[in-house]
Protein backbone atom coordinates (compact mmCIF):
# COMPACT_ATOMS: atom_id res chain seq x y z
CA UNK A 1 0.00 0.00 0.00
CA UNK A 2 1.20 3.63 -0.40
CA UNK A 3 -0.31 7.09 0.98
CA UNK A 4 -3.00 8.58 -1.34
CA UNK A 5 -4.43 12.29 -1.15
CA UNK A 6 -7.02 11.25 1.72
CA UNK A 7 -8.94 14.23 0.64
CA UNK A 8 -11.44 15.11 -2.09
CA UNK A 9 -10.83 16.74 -3.31
CA UNK A 10 -6.95 17.08 -3.95
CA UNK A 11 -5.18 20.23 -1.83
CA UNK A 12 -2.49 21.06 -4.53
CA UNK A 13 -0.31 22.06 -1.95
CA UNK A 14 -0.27 19.26 -0.21
CA UNK A 15 -0.44 16.04 -3.41
CA UNK A 16 0.36 13.50 -1.42
CA UNK A 17 -1.93 14.13 1.31
CA UNK A 18 0.17 13.64 4.39
CA UNK A 19 -0.34 16.78 5.87
CA UNK A 20 -4.07 16.87 5.63
CA UNK A 21 -3.88 12.96 6.85
CA UNK A 22 -1.61 13.95 9.94
CA UNK A 23 -3.82 17.12 10.67
CA UNK A 24 -6.67 14.59 10.66
CA UNK A 25 -5.17 12.06 12.74
CA UNK A 26 -4.28 14.74 15.97
CA UNK A 27 -7.98 14.83 15.75
CA UNK A 28 -8.10 10.83 16.54
CA UNK A 29 -4.66 10.86 18.98
CA UNK A 30 -6.95 13.62 21.41
CA UNK A 31 -9.90 11.41 21.56
CA UNK A 32 -7.13 8.47 22.51
CA UNK A 33 -5.63 9.99 25.53
CA UNK A 34 -9.23 11.16 26.43
CA UNK A 35 -10.47 7.52 26.24
CA UNK A 36 -6.84 6.19 28.28
CA UNK A 37 -7.52 8.98 30.78
CA UNK A 38 -10.57 7.67 31.41
CA UNK A 39 -9.16 4.34 32.28
CA UNK A 40 -10.08 3.02 29.09
CA UNK A 41 -8.35 1.86 25.75
CA UNK A 42 -6.26 4.37 24.19
CA UNK A 43 -7.97 4.25 20.55
CA UNK A 44 -9.76 7.25 19.11
CA UNK A 45 -11.54 7.87 15.90
CA UNK A 46 -12.89 10.50 13.55
CA UNK A 47 -15.11 10.41 10.66
CA UNK A 48 -14.40 13.45 8.07
CA UNK A 49 -16.71 14.47 4.98
CA UNK A 50 -16.11 14.60 1.77
CA UNK A 51 -15.12 18.02 1.95
CA UNK A 52 -12.77 17.82 4.69
CA UNK A 53 -15.60 18.66 7.27
CA UNK A 54 -15.48 16.71 10.87
CA UNK A 55 -18.62 14.74 10.77
CA UNK A 56 -17.78 13.11 14.25
CA UNK A 57 -15.49 11.89 16.37
CA UNK A 58 -14.98 8.97 19.24
CA UNK A 59 -12.96 7.11 21.37
CA UNK A 60 -12.96 3.37 22.52
CA UNK A 61 -15.53 3.41 25.68
CA UNK A 62 -15.84 -0.37 26.32
CA UNK A 63 -14.46 -0.08 29.63
CA UNK A 64 -16.18 2.99 30.68
CA UNK A 65 -19.85 1.96 29.02
CA UNK A 66 -19.36 -1.72 29.87
CA UNK A 67 -20.31 -2.08 26.05
CA UNK A 68 -17.96 -4.37 24.01
CA UNK A 69 -19.68 -2.95 20.91
CA UNK A 70 -18.31 0.53 21.78
CA UNK A 71 -15.01 1.05 19.78
CA UNK A 72 -13.69 4.20 18.64
CA UNK A 73 -14.45 3.93 15.16
CA UNK A 74 -18.24 3.18 16.06
CA UNK A 75 -18.05 5.84 18.26
CA UNK A 76 -17.15 8.30 15.51
CA UNK A 77 -19.72 6.66 12.81
CA UNK A 78 -22.24 7.42 15.86
CA UNK A 79 -21.41 10.75 16.74
CA UNK A 80 -21.29 11.97 13.10
CA UNK A 81 -25.01 10.57 13.07
CA UNK A 82 -27.19 9.87 9.97
CA UNK A 83 -25.59 10.71 6.74
CA UNK A 84 -27.58 10.10 2.92
CA UNK A 85 -24.13 8.85 2.18
CA UNK A 86 -20.75 8.00 3.24
CA UNK A 87 -19.17 7.75 0.03
CA UNK A 88 -15.56 10.36 0.06
CA UNK A 89 -16.11 9.97 3.53
CA UNK A 90 -12.82 9.39 5.74
CA UNK A 91 -12.47 7.44 8.65
CA UNK A 92 -9.07 8.30 10.40
CA UNK A 93 -8.11 5.86 13.58
CA UNK A 94 -5.34 5.93 15.50
CA UNK A 95 -5.19 1.78 15.49
CA UNK A 96 -5.61 -0.76 12.37
CA UNK A 97 -9.59 -1.66 12.68
CA UNK A 98 -10.46 -4.92 13.84
CA UNK A 99 -12.95 -7.08 11.84
CA UNK A 100 -15.78 -5.42 13.70
CA UNK A 101 -14.62 -1.87 12.51
CA UNK A 102 -13.52 -3.01 9.38
CA UNK A 103 -16.92 -4.57 8.56
CA UNK A 104 -18.36 -1.09 9.55
CA UNK A 105 -16.44 0.73 6.91
CA UNK A 106 -17.16 -1.71 3.92
CA UNK A 107 -21.40 -1.87 5.07
CA UNK A 108 -21.87 1.92 4.88
CA UNK A 109 -19.11 2.13 2.10
CA UNK A 110 -16.95 4.98 3.78
CA UNK A 111 -14.20 5.15 0.91
CA UNK A 112 -10.94 6.26 2.99
CA UNK A 113 -8.84 4.66 6.04
CA UNK A 114 -6.55 6.84 7.66
CA UNK A 115 -4.33 4.06 9.87
CA UNK A 116 -2.11 5.84 12.94
CA UNK A 117 -0.29 2.71 13.41
CA UNK A 118 -0.11 -1.17 12.60
CA UNK A 119 2.21 -2.14 14.39
CA UNK A 120 1.07 -3.73 17.71
CA UNK A 121 -2.33 -4.72 15.93
CA UNK A 122 -2.62 -5.80 12.35
CA UNK A 123 -6.32 -5.00 11.88
CA UNK A 124 -8.68 -5.74 8.78
CA UNK A 125 -6.89 -2.45 7.05
CA UNK A 126 -5.38 -5.21 4.04
CA UNK A 127 -8.67 -6.12 3.69
CA UNK A 128 -10.19 -3.36 3.50
CA UNK A 129 -7.69 -2.11 0.93
CA UNK A 130 -8.62 -5.34 -1.73
CA UNK A 131 -11.81 -4.57 -1.49
CA UNK A 132 -11.38 -0.93 -2.90
CA UNK A 133 -11.11 1.16 0.24
CA UNK A 134 -8.43 3.49 0.06
CA UNK A 135 -5.83 3.01 3.10
CA UNK A 136 -3.22 5.63 4.03
CA UNK A 137 -0.93 3.91 6.75
CA UNK A 138 1.38 6.85 8.81
CA UNK A 139 2.98 4.66 11.24
CA UNK A 140 3.14 7.23 13.52
CA UNK A 141 5.20 7.09 16.59
CA UNK A 142 2.73 8.29 19.11
CA UNK A 143 0.14 5.95 17.87
CA UNK A 144 2.76 2.72 18.50
CA UNK A 145 4.27 4.12 21.59
CA UNK A 146 0.58 5.41 23.39
CA UNK A 147 -0.55 0.89 22.03
CA UNK A 148 2.72 -0.16 23.49
CA UNK A 149 2.59 0.90 26.71
CA UNK A 150 -0.84 0.35 26.94
CA UNK A 151 -0.52 -3.15 25.96
CA UNK A 152 2.52 -3.50 28.79
CA UNK A 153 1.10 -1.79 31.31
CA UNK A 154 -2.85 -3.65 30.59
CA UNK A 155 -2.12 -6.96 28.54
CA UNK A 156 -5.37 -9.07 30.03
CA UNK A 157 -7.64 -5.68 29.29
CA UNK A 158 -6.05 -5.20 26.13
CA UNK A 159 -6.53 -9.40 24.82
CA UNK A 160 -10.49 -8.78 25.97
CA UNK A 161 -10.18 -6.15 23.83
CA UNK A 162 -8.98 -7.51 20.67
CA UNK A 163 -10.94 -10.85 21.19
CA UNK A 164 -8.32 -13.29 22.84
Amino acid sequence: MHPVNPSDPSDPSDPSGQATAQSWLATAVAEARAGLAEGGIPIGAALYGADGSLLGRGHNRRVQDDDPSMHAETAAFRDAGRQRSYRGTTMVTTLSPCWYCSGLVRQFGISRVVVGEAATFHGGHDWLAEHGVRIVLLDDAECTGMMRDFIKNHPALWNEDIGE
